[in-house]
């Protein structure tokens, strides 16, 4: 029989813009997605760690994350 001890979910999501909005506008909205989306995972105590957020030349954002699993024990993977 086998047991997880510890896991985790790797993932780069990118905060693309929105297509028929002005630039700057379509810039803001990308930047209220990032914060929604943290302020999500904090508000579902969802253990994390942003390993890069990087702004990307048209105004979206790429982010590295490493986040919980379901309710899976994190272990030492995001010390």
């Amino acid at each position: 029989m086998k047991r997880v001890k510890a896991a985790c979910i790797c993932q780069t999501l990118h905060f693309m813009l929105k297509d028929g909005i002005p630039s700057r506008e379509a810039e803001e909205l990308v930047r209220q997605e990032v914060e929604h989306y943290k302020m999500t995972l904090e508000r579902n105590r969802t253990l994390y760690k942003i390993l890069e957020e990087a702004p990307q030349p048209d105004g979206s954002v790429m982010i590295k994350i490493i986040k919980q699993y379901n309710a899976t024990p994190v272990g030492d993977y995001l010390d």
